[in-house]
């Protein structure tokens, strides 16, 4: 038997707080940078989600090893020389080009995570570290994935992630950001584009239990291939610049100022 399998930690039972996760929705909504308040609502909504989800890891043999292991990926994404290391067209240096010019990191999305009061992923227990590892890949998902980090692009991650955290908080995330951008009446597919980003994840082999060192080697086209990811089609058809649709908005009816839920990184 396996460390990982010798115990189940006993986390405390979460309540479920509907009203936090709507007040946190709502300042998401007029702050599209406030990464905070997803966060806030992850933890407001994630009950039992993530024993499930550490439970059902355990359960796969990968997930056994991975957990055996317990790599730390945020450390292991910041470590710019092994970024660097990896071969052109791999997933890895597709990430290196995704997270550079928009200053992004696995060590800053943690930092936004500890923000909120309750959320324990630094606690001391393997059910903290898979909700970590969860976190981190984040911005791994976007690149196998094809979406950017405009608002449409972040509603659309948040949609196909639904599958692989089994999260109540992504699923109001996704539905909400989908019936925000229905609210601005632009003739664009936005509702489609995240409707297919959710079938897309739930097709996709699961991720929480992949070996994400060996997956950023791989290359990209190969990886996509492996585990069923497949292009988003939707998201690709709508211009790049009707992709923020509150900007969108403005461009295109400058008598009236819109704003929509982003920034879902």
């Amino acid at each position: 038997m396996t460390t990982a399998q010798t115990s189940l930690a006993s986390t405390p039972r979460r309540p479920i707080q509907p009203l936090r996760a709507l007040r946190a929705f709502r300042r998401l909504v007029a702050d599209k940078e406030d990464t905070r308040q997803v966060f806030e609502i992850l933890s407001a909504l994630a009950g039992r989600s993530m024993d499930k989800g550490y439970a059902r890891l355990l359960n796969t043999a990968e997930g056994r090893r991975q957990a055996d292991l317990r790599v730390e990926l945020s450390d292991r994404l910041q470590d710019g020389a092994w970024l660097e290391s990896l071969p052109p067209g791999s997933v890895g240096a597709l990430y290196r080009a995704f997270i550079r010019p928009r200053r992004l990191s696995a060590y800053g999305l943690a930092d936004e995570s500890r923000g909120v009061r309750d959320a324990d992923f630094d606690a001391p227990h393997e059910v903290a570290w898979y909700a970590r590892r969860l976190r981190d890949v984040h911005d791994i998902w976007h690149v196998l994935t094809g979406y950017g980090t405009d608002a449409l692009g972040e509603a659309c991650v948040v949609a196909f992630s639904c599958s692989h955290a089994r999260s109540p908080g992504l699923a109001l995330i996704a539905l909400g950001a989908a019936l925000e951008f229905r609210r601005l009446g632009i003739r664009q597919p936005y509702a489609r584009a995240i409707g297919q980003a959710w079938r897309i994840g739930r097709r996709t082999a699961w991720l929480a239990p992949v070996d994400y060192e060996a997956l950023l080697a791989e290359p990209i086209h190969a990886a996509r291939r492996r585990l069923n990811i497949a292009p988003p089609r939707v998201y690709d058809a709508i211009p790049v610049d009707g992709r923020n649709g509150y900007r969108y908005a403005a461009d295109t009816a400058t008598t009236r100022r819109i704003g929509i839920v982003g920034g879902l990184a």
